[in-house]
C-alpha cells in the first residue's frame, strides 16, 4: 500500500491521507442492487468503511487514474481510494450501503467521456430546437447524422441511431457506443463547427457545469477534467 498525503478536506480516516491500495488490501464482494433485482453491485471493503465502484482506467492510464483521483479529493473533498490492479486502475468512493442508488455502475474512462460527448449534443441540439424551432433541429439532426456517418462512427447504423442519442435519457441507455476516445474528440470537434453555425457564435460551447449537470458528479468531474487537458479546451470550457 502507498499513501501520498494531502491538505485538503477528506473524512475519518482520509483527513490526513490518500490511500492507493493493492489488491490483497480489500475485500471485494458482489451485493444485490436495492432497486433492481437483475442487477449486482460490486463492494470493496477497507478498514471496516464500504466504497463503490467509480470509474475504471486502463493499466497504461495510471497518471490520469491518479489525476481524476486527486481531483476527487481536493477539488470535492471526497473520501476515496485508488485500487492498483494488474490489468488496471480503479477508483471506489465511500458509500453506505443503504445509499447504494441507480447510478452505481462500472463505467471505463471512454465510457464516460462518450456519455459527455453525447450530453453536450443532447443540449446543442435542444437549444437548436428551443431558440431557433424544429425546422432548424430537424436540419441539426441530419447534418449530425451525416457526418457521424461519413467519419464512420461505430454504432451509428441509421439516422433512428442518432435521433436516439439526441432524445433519449442517457442515463437510462442499456449501453454506451462503442467509441475510442478519438471518437469523442472528433465528435466535440465538429459538433463545435456546426453549433457555430446555427447559432452565429460560440456562446453554446461554455458553461459546461450547467449543460453536464445530468451527469452523475464523479463522471462529470472525469469529463472535464479529462477536456482541460485536452486540444478541445480552446472550444469547449
Amino acid at each position: 500500500m502507498h499513501i501520498l498525503y494531502q491538505q485538503g478536506p477528506c473524512e475519518e480516516l482520509f483527513a490526513s491521507a490518500m490511500f492507493i491500495l493493492k489488491r490483497q488490501d480489500v475485500e471485494i464482494s458482489m451485493i444485490q442492487h436495492p432497486k433492481k433485482e437483475d442487477r449486482q453491485v460490486p463492494i470493496l471493503y477497507y478498514q471496516g468503511q464500504t466504497f463503490r465502484l467509480i470509474t475504471v482506467f486502463k493499466a497504461s492510464e495510471e497518471e490520469e487514474a491518479k489525476t481524476f483521483w486527486k481531483s476527487l479529493t481536493d477539488n470535492r473533498g471526497k473520501a476515496c481510494v485508488l485500487l492498483e490492479e494488474p490489468e488496471r486502475y480503479t477508483i471506489w468512493g465511500k458509500v453506505k450501503l443503504d445509499q447504494i442508488s441507480d447510478d452505481t455502475g462500472n463505467h471505463s474512462k471512454t465510457d464516460v467521456l462518450t456519455l459527455g460527448a453525447i450530453t453536450l449534443l443532447q443540449a446543442v441540439y435542444l437549444d437548436i430546437e428551443d431558440l431557433l424551432g424544429n425546422r432548424q433541429a430537424t436540419l441539426f439532426a441530419k447534418d449530425i447524422t451525416g457526418i457521424l456517418q461519413q467519419k464512420q462512427f461505430p454504432d451509428i447504423s441509421s439516422a433512428d441511431a442518432v435521433k436516439s442519442f439526441l432524445t433519449e435519457d442517457l442515463l437510462q441507455m442499456s449501453q454506451m457506443p462503442t467509441w475510442q476516445e478519438t471518437h469523442v474528440i472528433l465528435l466535440l470537434e465538429e459538433l463545435h463547427k456546426l453549433g457555430k453555425t446555427y447559432f452565429g457564435d460560440t456562446n453554446f460551447a461554455h458553461q459546461l457545469d450547467e449543460r453536464l449537470q445530468d451527469m452523475p458528479e464523479e463522471e462529470q468531474e472525469l469529463f472535464i477534467s479529462w477536456l482541460k487537458k485536452s486540444p478541445l479546451n480552446k472550444l469547449w470550457h
